[in-house]
């Protein structure tokens, strides 16, 4: 199985992430879930070309400084993708509709609390808000539900970051 090759940007701007509700696209993998922002890298493209042009298909946004946070790795039955997660505090440009669902600035709280987003997203997203230093994220799904995960090289109680 050749593994996915993506990229995952949190824009943030007044405690808040740019999100992204999943709800426009036909059979969508992430329907009705909320999302940063970022995509599959194409062919030549580096993880960095392939965010700073996600983001600005997708909000209309141009990044002008961002971070490589970490590199999350995702197995499932089916599925092995390596991610590039970013995150992003200065762009420019004004927000424009997205083709795969509604952007909404929201807290990054609600975020981790309110809104359905995968359970995984919660650990790097409590990494993030801890500015936990450039981490290696395994998770591993079975049925879109997570079963395991390792930080680091080292196997982490799941439980300890969705509480």
């Amino acid at each position: 199985m050749v593994p996915e090759l993506t990229t995952l940007c949190y824009i943030e701007q007044d405690g808040k992430y740019l999100m992204l509700h999943r709800t426009k696209k036909q059979n969508d993998f992430n329907q009705n879930l909320w999302l940063g922002l970022g995509g599959h890298i194409e062919t030549g493209e580096s993880p960095e070309e392939c965010v700073v042009r996600e983001v600005k298909e997708e909000s209309g946004l141009e990044l002008t400084d961002y971070k490589f946070r970490g590199m999350v790795t995702f197995s499932d039955s089916n599925v092995y993708e390596y991610m590039f997660l970013f995150t992003a505090d200065k762009f420019s440009g004004e927000i424009t509709d997205s083709d795969e669902g509604e952007l909404q600035w929201t807290e990054k709280e609600k975020v981790l609390n309110e809104l359905p987003v995968w359970e995984g997203d919660k650990i790097f997203l409590k990494l993030l808000a801890q500015d936990y230093p450039f981490f290696s994220l395994k998770l591993e799904y079975e049925k879109r539900k997570l079963k395991k995960a390792s930080l680091d090289g080292n196997i982490i109680k799941i439980s300890d970051f969705l509480s």
